[in-house]
């Protein structure tokens, strides 16, 4: 009997132990962009709750699960428990920003990394890459989006849109960048688990990049790329409503051109990111 291109979507096993997903889809003649561009999907209340959430802590980052359970009933008039809130928390990939430690998603026993970029003088491009994972809303569902920033020119060098944050995806983001930019000096990135495993972290080492991980917490150490998304969501995201992946990722392909080569920066002196990258 003939299995449906969904039905075999349905089969993919992100957690495979010896297939890829790129290795799958193949077995199975699925394009791996059919299986990657399946959005996420939640009961309606969540998908409200998540846009909600997002928005105000894009605003907010310092409210942990507490404080925006209590925003939530008290300003917005929920009924929601903490542990409805911390669950959308880790879909979102979203935790507080504190001036201590706290706990991480990431991976307890992964190997420590130091955040190299304390004291760092950035003078160049390709000195120093940052990397993230972000939640995009569309119609009856969501997105991730993965994105690399240059942060001496704050050039966007690579991104991708996906239905799942795995290692794999974050790794071939990063393998497509090097290619068409060069390889950076420093990667920079939160201890979340896709950073932190084997595969990213072998791949990385293989590469000669240097590994730098932001302090649990830290509010200053991930600063560009938290100003990124803010203007991605704010200048597009919230205004357009997407309907579909492919929506999105149209929208998305075009903010970033207009972000790299058209957007003057105050904080590069009114210059625009491509000037500078291209520069040297």
């Amino acid at each position: 009997m003939k299995t449906s291109i969904s039905q075999r979507r349905d089969i993919v096993d992100k957690a495979h132990k010896k297939l890829s997903i790129k290795e799958q889809c193949h077995l199975m003649s699925i394009h791996r962009s059919g299986y990657y561009y399946q959005p996420k999907t939640e009961s309606e209340l969540n998908l409200e709750l998540m846009a909600l959430i997002d928005k105000h802590y894009i605003n907010h980052p310092f409210m942990g699960v507490p404080s925006m359970t209590k925003w939530l009933n008290k300003d917005m008039g929920y009924n929601v428990n903490k542990k409805r809130v911390r669950r959308l928390y880790k879909l979102l990939d979203l935790f507080a920003i504190v001036p201590g430690p706290h706990t991480s998603r990431g991976n307890k026993k992964h190997k420590k990394y130091p955040y190299l970029l304390r004291d760092l003088k950035i003078t160049h491009p390709n000195q120093v890459w940052g990397i993230d994972i972000t939640y995009l809303p569309i119609k009856n569902g969501y997105m991730y989006l993965v994105a690399i920033i240059d942060l001496y020119s704050r050039y966007v060098v690579g991104w991708s849109l996906s239905n799942s944050m795995d290692a794999e995806w974050c790794k071939e983001t990063v393998e497509r960048a090097i290619k068409k930019h060069g390889k950076p000096d420093i990667i920079n990135s939160d201890q979340g688990s896709q950073f932190t495993s084997d595969e990213f972290i072998g791949f990385l080492q293989q590469m000669q990049i240097k590994i730098s991980m932001d302090g649990k917490g830290r509010a200053t150490d991930n600063i560009f790329i938290e100003r990124l998304w803010r203007s991605l969501k704010y200048e597009n995201i919230y205004l357009n409503a997407y309907s579909t992946a492919m929506e999105l990722r149209t929208g998305v392909k075009a903010y970033f051109g207009y972000y790299n080569n058209i957007r003057r920066h105050s904080s590069l002196d009114y210059q625009r990111p491509v000037e500078l990258f291209q520069a040297a």
